[in-house]
């Protein structure tokens, strides 16, 4: 198994989640989920709280989304509007993986585990898995290989988690497991809803 691999199925184990993916920061894998989402014929709600990091809003506007702000005292996690996308940067407990989901995760400095820079997309559908290891890494059908060797079929990115950053987590994976994580919360973050480039987006405003 290669080190993404390990890494991946370590974090998978930990959080009772059947898949993991493996990504280069929470921020892109909430974006792979979404643009997953996009491939289905359904109109989903895109919205966060107002008070979460600002790369959230910044990933709608990317996207091109219809999107908005809500009020929402969340706590360790919380919903991408009606999607079952988790925004859970800053989850850290055990076994709390929500079937159904794609429950992203950040490795971050601040972070419990943190590696420097990473994220990880957990799920329980083994299709989606596929879909998002494949648009990860520039559509590319496996982590091994040269990029030439593949004839690539979908529209992939350059998301992919480093080996050296699979390892460097395998490693304070254990120094960090049984230690009591921080609780983050809503309050931890400022209201983006002020700031001039999210003008107007209160409550579809």
């Amino acid at each position: 198994m290669t080190p993404i691999e390990r890494f991946e199925s370590r974090i998978a184990n930990y959080f009772g989640a059947p898949y993991a993916v493996a990504v280069d920061c929470c921020t892109h894998a909430i974006e792979l989920c979404i643009r997953l989402l996009l491939e289905d014929d359904i109109n989903y709600t895109y919205s966060c709280p107002k008070h979460t990091y600002l790369s959230i809003p910044m990933t709608f506007e990317k996207l091109n989304l219809q999107w908005q702000f809500e009020d929402s005292e969340w706590n360790n996690f919380y919903y991408i509007g009606d999607t079952n996308i988790i925004d859970a940067a800053v989850l850290w407990e055990k076994d709390s993986y929500i079937p159904g989901s794609l429950m992203c995760l950040s490795f971050q400095l601040r972070k419990h585990l943190p590696i420097g820079k990473g994220g990880m997309i957990l799920c329980d559908n083994k299709d989606d898995v596929e879909i998002l290891r494949q648009t990860r890494y520039d559509g590319r059908p496996a982590v091994e290989g040269f990029w030439h060797d593949f004839n690539i079929e979908r529209l992939g990115y350059h998301y992919q988690m480093t080996y050296e950053n699979a390892e460097l987590g395998l490693m304070k994976f254990n120094e960090v497991v049984h230690k009591q994580p921080r609780k983050w919360s809503w309050k931890d973050y400022p209201d983006l809803s002020t700031y001039k480039i999210f003008g107007g987006k209160v409550n579809g405003e």
